[in-house]
């Protein structure tokens, strides 16, 4: 990044976040597809056994590999710092890091793939038709496990050096190929739910070959350096950073799994409307999540740059254009929000619960936008420290606060303690904001 770039005024800021953000809200949406390609096959096969099995296993697989999600977020940091020092070879180099322990991490699935299925699937529970369905497509699917935490780091990659654009390319080639595998193989050779496993898992591997045929003539340029690659301080280092922000991500899933289990203590169509409602906060966050990855990218690079007035702007080009984004997901919830619930549920309980509950997920957003952006620039600067603390700190007044809550008000209890949560979220992170500035 050059001086004069980063002297550009505010509003050179604003139309680079957007134009940034667009790709990436796209690419994030490509992603659940994944799911529902699946989700939509087993549906048409005959018996409610195999959409079960796949829904049964597709939540395993959600959590088995939303646990190296930190592949990506680390390599996006790690990559941003290095683009924005013009620093080549040291890009290359985090990038095949990561794929090295994207690689071991992926055989280590592969090679324990019968005690991590049955374990799981047996925790998940489910009738014995629904458990065979869910380990013919889970034994089938859990091959591209290599594949599937490689594309997590190509996706960190092409974030890291802001080419956005092949990123939602190579999103949209991993659906097209999955949706013709998956009909190839169950419609024309009959695989059944075991096909749907497969072509999943044939996505992910030729995604990972395209992929890797894009990015590979910037990672020759680090094999001239092959010590360097396994330079021991800085593999401790990249093992820290994954370590801190696989554990923030850990205690996140701690405080929903909270949320989820004390709302089924208010009765099944509470708990039923609660996870209708937070699919639909699960959208806003890919929206959101769109400008904080984009957040990452452009905060890594200036603090490559080593560029403090261009941190300044980026930051609140952030702020401003994910606010504007929160708004419109509050105002189409507020609006649209009685439709969406219909269409997602038609039975009358639930439907009933999920709209008397409805204002909290259209606060939601304008509340949880200030979390999202925080996280944004804490990966971006790398300082996963204190997203690891702030995260294990949120936490613990999170559950406190759901405790007392739910005990007075119920499921409205549980709802303001989730607002609870990323105000928490917000205040610990915004706490340490300034040091990233002082140390530029």
């Amino acid at each position: 990044m050059t001086g004069t770039e980063s002297a550009k005024p505010q509003g050179y800021w604003n139309r680079r976040m957007v134009l940034l953000a667009l790709p990436i809200i796209l690419a994030n949406l490509a992603q659940p597809i994944l799911s529902l390609v699946d989700t939509m096959v087993a549906g048409h096969l005959p018996g409610s056994a195999f959409l079960g099995g796949v829904a049964l296993a597709g939540v395993l697989f959600n959590f088995l590999f939303w646990s190296f999600s930190f592949l990506r977020m680390a390599t996006t940091g790690l990559v941003a710092q290095a683009w924005g020092a013009d620093d080549r070879a040291l890009m290359s180099t985090h990038l095949l890091r990561a794929l090295l322990i994207a690689a071991a991490g992926g055989a280590a699935i592969v090679v324990l793939q019968k005690p991590i299925i049955d374990i799981g699937l047996s925790f998940l529970g489910g009738s014995q038709a629904v458990q065979e369905s869910a380990a013919a497509y889970a034994f089938a699917r859990i091959w591209s496990a290599p594949a599937t935490l490689g594309n997590f780091v190509l996706l960190g990659y092409l974030l890291g050096c802001q080419r956005v654009m092949v990123s939602l390319a190579l999103q949209v080639a991993l659906n097209l190929i999955n949706l013709t595998a998956t009909l190839t193989l169950v419609f024309v050779f009959d695989w059944g739910v075991a096909g749907i496993g497969a072509g999943t898992a044939l996505a992910e591997w030729l995604a990972l070959i395209i992929g890797l045929l894009i990015v590979r003539p910037f990672a020759t340029q680090a094999l001239s350096a092959v010590r360097d690659l396994f330079d021991g301080a800085a593999f401790r280092r990249l093992v820290a950073v994954n370590r801190d922000i696989f554990l923030r991500s850990l205690f996140l899933l701690i405080c929903f799994g909270w949320f989820a289990r004390s709302g089924a203590a208010e009765g099944d169509a509470i708990l039923a409307a609660n996870a209708v409602l937070l699919n639909l906060h699960g959208i806003a966050s890919y929206g959101l999540d769109g400008f904080a990855h984009a957040t990452e990218s452009l905060v890594g690079s200036v603090i490559g740059a080593r560029r403090r007035q261009a941190l300044s702007r980026g930051i609140k080009a952030a702020f401003l254009w994910s606010g504007v984004v929160a708004l419109l997901f509050s105002l189409c919830y507020a609006i649209a929000g009685p439709s969406i619930v219909a269409l997602l549920t038609n039975q009358e309980d639930v439907r009933a619960a999920a709209i008397s509950f409805l204002p909290y997920v259209v606060a939601l957003p304008l509340i949880s936008v200030t979390s999202y952006m925080l996280d944004g620039i804490f990966i971006g600067a790398m300082r996963t420290r204190e997203l690891r603390n702030s995260m294990v700190i949120s936490t613990i007044i999170f559950i406190a606060a759901a405790y007392m809550l739910q005990q007075y008000l119920g499921n409205h209890g549980l709802w303001l303690a989730m607002f609870v949560l990323m105000g928490a979220r917000a205040a610990t992170l915004g706490y340490h904001l300034r040091r990233i500035f002082s140390d530029l």
